[in-house]
C-alpha cells in the first residue's frame, strides 16, 4: 500500500505564495507521474499541474506562470510552487501518483492523498 502525504495548505492574501508538498512512501517499485489537482466547493475536480519520470510538465492554462510543479525523486515527494495566488484559486488540493508495485507490473496504480486546503483572501 502507498500513502501520500500532502502538507504546506493554509490561508494566504491574494498575490502571495505557498509550497505544497506530498511525500509517498510504502512500499512500491517506483512512481512514474505524480501530480495536482484542486476542488473548490461545487465545481468538480480539476487537474493543476503534472510531472512525468521524465521530468515533463504539463500546466492548467488558468495557473500557467504562476505555479511552478517539480519533484524530488530520491525522496519520492512532489512540490507545487504557487505564486501570485489569486482569491479562484481557494480549493482543497491534493496530489496524486502513478504507481508500479512491482517490477514486473504492467500498469500503475492512482493514488491520492488526503488533501491540504488552500485559502486566498481577497
Amino acid at each position: 500500500q502507498v500513502q501520500l502525504v500532502e502538507s504546506g495548505g493554509g490561508l494566504v492574501q491574494a498575490g502571495g505564495s505557498l509550497k505544497l508538498s506530498c511525500a509517498a512512501s510504502g512500499r512500491f517499485f517506483s512512481i512514474d507521474a505524480m501530480g495536482w489537482y484542486r476542488q473548490a466547493p461545487g465545481k468538480q475536480r480539476e487537474m493543476v499541474a503534472r510531472i512525468v519520470g521524465g521530468g515533463s510538465t504539463n500546466y492548467a492554462d488558468s495557473v500557467k506562470g504562476r505555479f511552478a510543479i517539480a519533484r524530488d525523486n530520491a525522496k519520492n515527494t512532489v512540490f507545487l510552487l504557487m505564486n501570485n495566488l489569486k482569491p479562484e484559486d481557494t480549493a482543497v488540493y491534493y496530489c496524486n501518483a502513478d504507481v508500479y508495485s512491482y517490477v514486473y507490473s504492467r500498469s500503475y496504480d492512482r493514488y491520492w492523498g488526503q488533501g491540504t486546503q488552500v485559502t486566498v483572501s481577497s
